[in-house]
């Protein structure tokens, strides 16, 4: 089992690939036309759907990965290199593709059910994206025991909770912060997104050419 330190760097790095200050503006505006209660459901609907995803990509990524034959190194630099993709953008203060693309806001700006808008593209992919997905999966990893996977989930649990939390204060904290307040934050979780890709893909390119490690020129 990890320590209390490291499980509490995964729920850091989930909670910034998850990102729920960046979603707060795509929730503001695709539930302006709705009323205080179906906004605070909304918000309930996509953070559960988020936590599902998070709990499904806990206990079968692992076996997601073997059928397909992938190795969790192949995976760590596959993951990496999306979310530093994901980081550029966020640096940018922009929304990744990965987790929503402007054909896919349109879509989910006609639909009128507050449900299919809450599960997308709020949950999946605009919350519990690939990035995200990715993530839960590579950290799930760490550890073979069930009090790890079990660890795991509560941190997931939690996270959706603030994610809950966070959208249900929108409003509030659209008018506190402002645009240009939300978009730093965005920033300062883009930075540490990069620095945690970084170490994705450096430890799976470790594994994959053991050649690049300092010790084996030793």
């Amino acid at each position: 089992m990890l320590s209390f330190a490291d499980y509490s760097q995964i729920a850091i790095g989930i909670i910034t690939v998850f990102s729920p200050f960046a979603a707060i503006p795509i929730f503001v505006s695709l539930t302006s036309n709705t009323t205080i209660q179906q906004k605070n459901q909304t918000a309930k609907t996509a953070s559960i759907a988020a936590g599902i995803a998070g709990l499904i990509s806990v206990w079968i990524g692992e076996h997601i990965l073997m059928f397909f034959g992938i190795s969790i190194s192949s995976f760590k630099i596959a993951g990496g290199i999306l979310l530093l993709l994901m980081a550029i953008n966020m640096l940018n203060a922009k929304t990744p593709n990965a987790k929503s693309t402007k054909e896919e806001l349109e879509e989910a700006h006609e639909k009128t059910n507050i449900s299919e808008i809450a599960i997308v593209p709020l949950a999946i992919p605009l919350i519990a994206g690939p990035g995200a997905i990715s993530t839960i999966i590579i950290y799930s990893q760490q550890d073979s025991s069930l009090i790890h996977l079990l660890y795991m989930s509560l941190i997931i649990v939690l996270l959706s909770a603030i994610v809950f939390v966070s959208l249900r204060a929108s409003t509030f904290i659209t008018k506190k912060l402002g645009i240009t307040g939300i978009n730093v934050i965005s920033r300062v979780m883009g930075l540490i997104l990069a620095s945690i890709s970084i170490e994705f893909i450096v430890s799976g390119l470790l594994v994959v050419f053991p050649v690049l490690s300092i010790t084996s020129f030793q």
